[in-house]
């Protein structure tokens, strides 16, 4: 669907202000994505803007709404892992696994293929299967050596099964092999090998303040000595 030119610079506006803010400050680009469909519904984007702004606020029936809309008006299938993610938020782990077993799944590209999986395995956990979102985790892409977008995110979902499993040992080799994966941060994979070396983290800033001396006003200490002298003062008269 096409805009007229100022309408369609208004909205791209918006969602350039959503894709700044849904990692900062996801209310903030919550709200920009609110003006933006109010400006144009009728644009698949606008939808699936929409529709990240409310999953990043955790607003999981709103998102899934947009998404589906979005998907309507696109007619692709990259938006099914996030919807099957929202199902997981609203409390609804059986409703993910069947859409992974859903056609949809087929179509999708290798990271979409392995989103899926991890939102398979999180539903697996959120319903105490833990043993299954650990098989579900085991794939080609977990054994391959190469390193893709996905790899980190994946190596750490698997440790971090692991590790719920009471697989210690294994779960450290996981940990470790997210992070060198990780090349831009997205996990927490240093801190929970560190967690479980027993390394304790001490904020720098707090200790600094805790160390330093109370603060003395030079002037009130001025007055204290002007105020003895004048005792002294009227002692001696």
């Amino acid at each position: 669907m096409s805009l007229p030119k100022g309408l369609a610079e208004d909205v791209s506006r918006n969602l350039v202000m959503v894709a700044q803010l849904i990692d900062e400050d996801p209310e903030k680009a919550y709200g920009y994505s609110r003006v933006a469909l109010r400006l144009a519904s009728r644009v698949a984007a606008v939808r699936e803007a929409a529709g990240f702004a409310a999953y990043a606020t955790q607003k999981y029936s709103e998102a899934l709404a947009e998404f589906r809309a979005a998907r309507r008006m696109s007619g692709g299938v990259e938006l099914w892992p996030v919807m099957a993610d929202c199902e997981r938020g609203l409390g609804r782990p059986e409703r993910a696994l069947a859409m992974a077993g859903e056609p949809e799944v087929q179509k999708l590209d290798k990271a979409g293929q392995v989103e899926m999986r991890l939102v398979a395995a999180g539903a697996r956990r959120d319903m105490g299967q833990l043993d299954a979102a650990i098989v579900t985790l085991q794939s080609p892409e977990l054994a391959s050596s190469a390193v893709h977008p996905w790899t980190a995110r994946l190596r750490y979902a698997y440790a971090d099964a692991l590790l719920a499993a009471g697989r210690e040992q294994e779960a450290r080799e996981w940990f470790g092999k997210a992070l060198e994966a990780d090349k831009d941060g997205a996990t927490d994979a240093s801190d929970r090998l560190a967690e479980m070396d027993g390394v304790e983290f001490v904020d720098a800033f707090d200790e600094d303040e805790s160390d330093e001396s109370p603060v003395v006003d030079l002037e009130d200490e001025d007055d204290d000595e002007d105020e003895d002298e004048d005792d002294r003062d009227g002692d001696e008269g």
